[in-house]
């Protein structure tokens, strides 16, 4: 009978290997060929803090012999009797799993791995992975060293590996090349005929697998990307007030496809699918499309942080004379200079026992501390600076949503708005309105020589504005008229104010008019007029610009690129990390945000009708138009002029984002034309691309089927064809949604400056509010815009949606190295960071250059929401008014 000492050591031989177990496997390895590699991997129990038994279950599946095994596949040598595929090697199991120990904090573990490999097998050209545990895990990549002829090959991974009985197998595909099959040029990436042949079956079947069969409810573990419209906003059975249209999939309430999860539908409503308990995070999209435990963790602590922002004021408030309201500008600064800092200690060390460190590592770091909300950039270097009438009409060439201004080409300003329908809506601004702030030019000479913009929420907003203006939001659709300076800064003229004839809306508008004024009573109506304004543009920025046309249009092109791309074809590699956690984000806005009574709802003036007033802008949308300079010389405000640089002679030549904006959309282009070149020399290459063509069929006909009509889609039957694509998706996925989405705090964490909502029309003389107005303007003001517990609400939801994650990844950067190992690919997009490095360093001397009064204005705040950020790799995170990210991911 063994002794307890013997049985321990059989134990621990069984386990981690004996040394005479491993000696003769050295001999046997020495007597055939073999490949050593090696595994990086995350255990679930570092990734998923609410399975802690993971680990353990796993160690017992161990020692039951079920065990992780990888087989490497064969690129060059078919086996006849699986159908001739790429032959199998013999399986090899990571050894030693249960004494790598687990990590508290989000981090791999290293196998080391040695496979037999027979000379008749050929070339490794993917590995297949079975796991027979318990648990899930995460593959980050798989090497092998020293293959004989063909050097180190690389398998990047990036994905969740699930137990057998949830999925047979897993294949993934070197980064090694078409030298497999001796073709003339070495690819990391394949188009579907450049295949190798024991290859492609592997290659189609994995498709298959990521498209579904389109029925039943979604799986956590499942892969599936699939197409629904947006069903999932309304509440039907919770009452009335939850019901909302479903938008997507007809001609009234045309809208982008999100990801399908196959919930069943409300009792009420056969058209509406359920919703998930208000505190379930746990919103279907495939498994590899959710945060990373760093990026999740963040989100976390910044929201629960947010919590206790908006408590704080609100239990203070009980005992105030006026409940929910601000009293004074100052009572406003309260929120941001009253706070206690998180400490260190026993309840630290406690909580951390408890929930991820990365959480606690987040919700201990902050700008200034645990219960203030940080101090926006607009008003840290002056408080009231705000106020003028320079950064009022600065904030639409470098604020938060500098993509509206468009230069005025009739007066007055026209509509575009049925006539038979709606009546006459032409602007009541006149001349007299105007000249006399004009530098002493007419209106005419004005136009000619292209010095009057205007920003225009007039069409936009007056379908809805009777059903808006019918909820507690009373406001204004609005146009104002700016005139261009000799020093290139903007000075506003004239705010129209319109609303729905009472007497219906086929009798047209009535409108006030108001012009700037510095004294008396006049200056306060003024300053109420900049903040209707302001409340449009906050609206239709939050709503149109920010969510529709990046957020909703991306989706689309994400789950299109997952159905028909496989992962080894270049344009999927071009574009996959313009992808990263948007289906993620898009879920948890549908599911807290943008819902019936969501956050959005709460904070923005629209209400309940948001959403749908993002539909009927996405029937203007234009794919095309999403390019920077089709944009700019749409709106006007660029005219074609190859002296210039990208072509552009910009009319506003103090422009900030227009200016940045090109450099980058240049850096893009150029790397997509180079990339695109290297794998398709040739048109005919992307038009018999099987792929490519089913991509682009699906992506117009599914992801964005109300539009696919549309004439000005391109055909796809060219080079140039693509590359203008692939520009415009990475573009909108990063550079447009950085410059729209990480200035909201910085611009907007003040709602004065910014307000979302207003609450009462515009006083009138003899009116109580009007002499409230006169002996109060500050309070007068404040009873206006946005109530104390949406402002908190709104400031706490844009100051977790305007912080880069810790794990940012910036555009120019990858996450990984070896992503491909093509030179030409490589070289091209190291080039592509050196510009993007290049375009940091203009960036910053024009901001140090005073001739460019609209890179800093009034509120001595530079222009920064276009620096790409490229050479940061601290992975800080945080407020920044910086950085380009990859992709939406926030």
């Amino acid at each position: 009978m063994a002794t307890p000492s013997q049985k321990i050591g059989g134990f621990f031989e069984r386990v981690c290997g004996s040394n005479s177990t491993r000696e003769r496997e050295r001999e046997r390895e020495d007597q055939r060929q073999t490949i050593k590699g090696r595994v990086v991997l995350m255990k679930k129990n570092v990734m998923d803090l609410n399975d802690s038994k993971a680990s353990l279950i796993d160690s017992f599946y161990e020692l039951l012999g079920k065990q992780v095994s990888l087989q490497l596949i064969s690129a060059t040598s078919v086996d006849p009797e699986n159908h001739f595929r790429g032959r199998i090697g013999s399986p090899i199991y990571l050894q030693r799993w249960n004494c790598t120990g687990s990590a508290v904090t989000a981090r791999e573990t290293e196998f080391e791995v040695t496979f037999d490999w027979e000379e008749e097998m050929g070339v490794p050209g993917a590995i297949r992975v079975i796991n027979r545990h318990h648990s899930e895990f995460y593959l980050s990549s798989v090497t092998l060293e020293d293959v004989p002829g063909h050097g180190r090959i690389h398998f990047v991974c990036n994905s969740w590996v699930y137990p057998v009985r949830y999925e047979n197998e897993r294949v993934f595909f070197s980064n090694k090349g078409s030298d497999f099959v001796k073709l003339a040029q070495v690819f990391m990436a394949y188009l579907p005929c450049q295949t190798p042949e024991p290859l492609l079956q592997y290659r189609e079947e994995e498709l298959m697998k990521l498209r579904g069969n389109g029925h039943g409810e979604r799986k956590t573990w499942e892969r599936i990307y699939d197409y629904d419209v947006y069903n999932d906003l309304g509440n039907p059975d919770k009452g009335p007030e939850y019901r909302r249209p479903v938008l997507g999939g007809s001609q009234e309430y045309p809208y982008p496809r999100r990801g399908r999860t196959g919930r069943g539908r409300t009792k009420t409503d056969p058209y509406n699918e359920k919703r998930l308990p208000l505190l379930s995070l746990d919103i279907y999209v495939p498994r590899d499309e959710r945060f990373s435990q760093v990026k999740f963790s963040d989100f976390i602590a910044y929201a629960v942080k947010s919590l206790v922002q908006v408590a704080i004021p609100e239990i203070r408030s009980l005992f105030d004379k006026t409940i929910n309201e601000f009293d004074s500008l100052e009572d406003i600064l309260h929120i941001y200079e009253v706070g206690t800092n998180v400490t260190n200690g026993g309840t630290h060390d406690t909580v951390s026992n408890c929930i991820s460190w990365e959480f606690i590592r987040e919700l201990g770091r902050s700008d200034v501390g645990f219960c203030k909300f940080p101090m926006p950039d607009v008003i840290k270097e002056n408080n009231s600076a705000w106020r003028t009438d320079k950064e009022f009409a600065r904030e639409m060439l470098a604020g938060l949503n500098p993509i509206i201004i468009r230069r005025l080409e009739e007066f007055p300003p026209a509509s575009k708005l049925g006539i038979d329908k709606y009546g006459n809506h032409t602007s009541t601004i006149t001349k007299g309105h105007i000249e006399k702030n004009m530098n002493g030019l007419t209106v005419d000479q004005a136009i000619e020589n292209n010095k009057l913009f205007i920003l225009d929420y007039h069409d936009a907003l007056m379908p809805y504005l009777s059903r808006i203006n019918s909820t507690s939001t009373k406001m204004y659709a609005t146009r104002t008229l700016l005139f261009l300076q000799e020093d290139g800064t903007l000075k506003p003229l004239a705010i129209e104010l319109s609303l729905p004839h009472p007497q219906g809306e086929s009798y047209g508008v009535t409108s006030q008019v108001y012009t700037p004024a510095e004294d008396g009573v006049e200056s306060y109506i003024w300053q109420l007029a900049k903040a209707y304004v302001a409340v449009n543009d906050s609206g239709y920025h939050q709503l149109i610009s920010h969510w529709l046309n990046t957020h909703a249009v991306i989706e689309p092109f994400v789950i299109a690129t997952n159905r028909q791309l496989s992962v080894l074809h270049p344009i999927y590699k071009l574009l996959h990390p313009h992808f990263r956690d948007t289906m993620n984000i898009n879920a948890l806005a549908r599911h807290i945000l943008i819902n019936a009574g969501g956050f959005l709802e709460m904070t923005v003036f629209p209400g309940k009708y948001a959403l749908e007033l993002s539909s009927v802008s996405y029937e203007n949308w234009n794919f095309m138009e999403q390019a920077l300079p089709t944009d700019l010389l749409k709106r006007g405000v660029a005219v074609e002029d190859p002296d210039y640089p990208h072509g552009l002679r910009l009319l506003i030549e103090d422009y900030p984002y227009a200016v940045d904006g090109l450099e980058v959309w240049s850096a893009i282009e150029t790397w997509v034309t180079e990339y695109c070149s290297f794998y398709y020399p040739e048109d005919d290459l992307v038009w018999y691309d099987t792929e490519l063509q089913s991509w682009w069929t699906e992506l117009r006909n599914e992801g964005h089927g109300d539009k696919k009509c549309e004439s000005w889609w391109p055909q796809m039957h060219t080079r140039a064809d693509l590359i203008k694509t692939c520009t415009i998706i990475i573009w909108v996925a990063s550079a447009l949604h950085a410059a729209i989405n990480f200035g909201q705090y910085p611009y907007g964490g003040y709602l004065p400056n910014r307000p979302t909502i207003s609450r009462r029309f515009m006083p009138q003389p003899g009116t109580q509010e009007y002499e409230e107005l006169q002996r109060n303007p500050d309070l007068g003001f404040l009873k206006t815009i946005t109530p104390q517990l949406q402002t908190l609400l709104g400031i706490s939801l844009i100051e977790i949606l305007s912080r880069h994650a810790t794990d940012e990844i910036y555009l120019g950067q990858r996450d990984n190295p070896e992503w491909t190992s093509d030179a030409e690919a490589l070289a091209a997009f190291e080039s592509f960071g050196s510009r993007l490095r290049d375009i940091e360093s203009i960036i910053n001397q024009r901001n140090l250059d005073t001739r460019w009064n609209n890179r800093f204005g009034p509120v001595e705040m530079q222009y920064t929401l276009l620096y790409p950020n490229t050479s940061d790799f601290s992975r800080q995170g945080g407020i920044t008014g910086k950085g380009i990210p990859n992709s939406v991911s926030i």
